[in-house]
């Protein structure tokens, strides 16, 4: 398997089997927007396939739970810091399970990890990669050579950045470990003053606590690159003398509207909540799979609709293959056809998660039941338990389909529904609705859609 490292800008093989990923998560201050759900989403297809491949994984989180932003909107709503982080926390934990994301093992809180935070400043003071001043202590970006070399910036490109600005500080560029407040703010007790971190050494606090010093990837959007991650390894391989900190850097691209990145601050971002009203998880889960995980993905309704199609075909593929009859003599040439389109989804997903051609191959598995469906072809048990297990599996790592369930089709099933079909075409509404109410005392619902009737189990 290979994966994209953003440091080295090369595919790399990933060489262990045993996996420890860090995934940078929200700043808790507001609802998290499509562009959050869009890095999450693309995580825990990485992480489900991971896990299918029968690679160990173990995947954290971090929640940013102290920061400036959730500070300022505390001052703006007159809130305790804690009620916006703990309320726009529990929506971002809402948001994830309504998405489907299920694969994290653990999530960090900064609140939580202040002992960690504050013994690894003290290890970079200690170690001269840090140092105090009376507004706070910031980390000394002139003591760490490889600063910039996961932004892929030289010297004088970083010297342009003016990052926290503050009079007190060495260098315009260095970046805060520690911030020095009054006792009416939001902070703790520290050998440095009362006060709160910096937004960075957070990060590698809890990442040591249950990664260690070095682990195999760290994940997050791209705009993290700088300063966010680049200040991570500064300070982790201050700290711990061992390179590399993380051995594959990944980073999913913006989702843009208009040619812009969709943010909060420009005011264009849509709430995840929003979305999953109009389009449903599985939608916007498939919608974000068509594209890789780095590419920039743009916005668009119209899109979304199409993907709604797409999704719609795939579960009509499902009672399309329930509906075809059973032959007898085992399915040799189609067996041999859904193993190598299955080769081929492991190939694709291999090569750095391609989930566009990866999807490829379901589509693959999609057409052949259509064929043998429009060819009057009977297809054994066996072969028929194959190609729904292959197809189901797939859909797991995207997450789509789980609202399936299979609904046997048997041969008063296919007369009402083919009577339904009749009465529409006739619009005669009134025998097709009880045609419906029919199927549903059966416990079963249909759905019309643009890629056929779809048939299933009664919720």
């Amino acid at each position: 398997m290979k994966i994209f490292n953003t440091l080295s800008r090369e595919k790399e093989e990933l060489n262990k089997k045993e996996i420890k990923m860090f995934v940078c998560g929200p700043t808790v201050y507001d609802n998290s927007h499509l562009g959050h759900a869009r890095t999450y989403i693309a995580y825990d297809i990485i992480a489900k396939y991971l896990r299918y491949r029968k690679y160990g994984l173990f995947f954290l989180m971090n929640i940013t739970d102290v920061d400036d932003k959730i500070i300022n909107r505390a001052a703006e709503t007159k809130k305790d810091p804690k009620e916006i982080a703990i309320q726009f926390e529990k929506a971002f934990m809402e948001d994830l399970k309504t998405l489907g994301i299920d694969s994290i093992d653990k999530f960090a809180r900064p609140s939580e990890h202040i002992k960690e935070i504050i013994d690894q400043i003290q290890r970079l003071l200690k170690k001269k990669f840090a140092y105090e001043t009376k507004t706070g202590v910031y980390f000394d970006i002139t003591k760490f050579a490889d600063y910039g070399r996961l932004s892929h910036q030289n010297t004088e490109e970083l010297k342009k950045h003016r990052i926290e600005p503050d009079h007190t500080k060495k260098h315009p560029h260095d970046f805060s470990l520690w911030k020095k407040r009054e006792k009416t703010e939001m902070g703790w007790d520290s050998p440095f003053g009362f006060g709160r971190p910096g937004w960075h050494i957070e990060d590698t606090a809890i990442s040591e606590k249950y990664l260690g010093q070095q682990y195999e990837i760290h994940g997050g959007a791209i705009d993290l690159v700088f300063p966010h991650h680049e200040a991570e390894i500064a300070q982790m391989e201050s700290v711990s003398g061992k390179k590399p900190m993380v051995r594959l850097w990944t980073h999913t691209g913006f989702l843009l509207v208009n040619g812009e990145k969709m943010a909060k601050s420009l005011g264009n971002f849509v709430t995840i909540k929003e979305a999953l009203k109009k389009h449903g998880k599985e939608v916007l889960r498939l919608f974000f799979s068509m594209s890789h995980y780095r590419s920039p993905i743009d916005f668009d309704e119209n899109n979304l609709k199409r993907t709604k199609n797409t999704l719609d075909t795939i579960y009509n593929s499902l009672v399309v293959l329930e509906s075809i009859d059973k032959g007898k003599d085992p399915e040799t040439e189609i067996d041999s056809e859904v193993e190598r389109i299955k080769s081929a989804f492991i190939e694709h997903m291999d090569d750095d998660f391609n989930t566009p051609y990866a999807l490829s191959s379901l589509f693959e598995l999609v057409d052949l039941i259509n064929k043998y469906a429009s060819t009057g072809k009977k297809i054994s048990h066996g072969s028929k338990g194959l190609i729904e297990t292959t197809l189901l599996e797939i859909c797991a790592i995207f997450g789509i389909l789980q609202d399936y369930a299979p609904v046997k089709i048997t041969g008063e099933i296919k007369k009402l529904v083919a009577e339904r079909e009749a009465a529409r075409t006739k619009k005669d509404y009134k025998k097709a609705d009880a045609l419906r109410s029919k199927l549903e005392k059966m416990g079963i619902t249909i759905e019309d859609t643009n890629a056929g009737v779809i048939l299933k189990k009664k919720s």
